[in-house]
């Protein structure tokens, strides 16, 4: 079953977001070394922040990507924890083109 994250950070923004990407080798042209089991990636600015939504084909990916990777780059990169992490089991997805 898929997986739904989204984060929202606090005094966060478009730098920083592109400072945590490069730390996973992830290009602004959308190439790179995105990790196994992510299907969607949406980051935007807020009017205090910044959000990101995912979409995991399970949450053991994300996790994993969070333990092996994402945690050391957002450290790495003076990015502070999420303000807000909202997560739910998806039992209704669909792409539209």
């Amino acid at each position: 079953m898929a997986y739904t994250l989204v984060l929202v950070f606090e005094g966060v923004g478009e730098t920083d977001y592109w400072a945590v990407n490069e730390k996973l080798g992830i290009s602004r042209d959308g190439t790179g070394d995105y990790p196994d089991g992510l299907i969607v990636h949406t980051g935007g600015p807020t009017p205090t922040g910044w959000v990101v939504t995912e979409v995991w084909d399970n949450k053991d990916s994300q996790v994993a990507f969070m333990e092996s990777r994402l945690g050391a780059a957002l450290a790495a990169s003076g990015v502070p924890a999420p303000s807000q992490v909202i997560d739910a089991e998806t039992v209704n997805f669909q792409t539209f083109t």
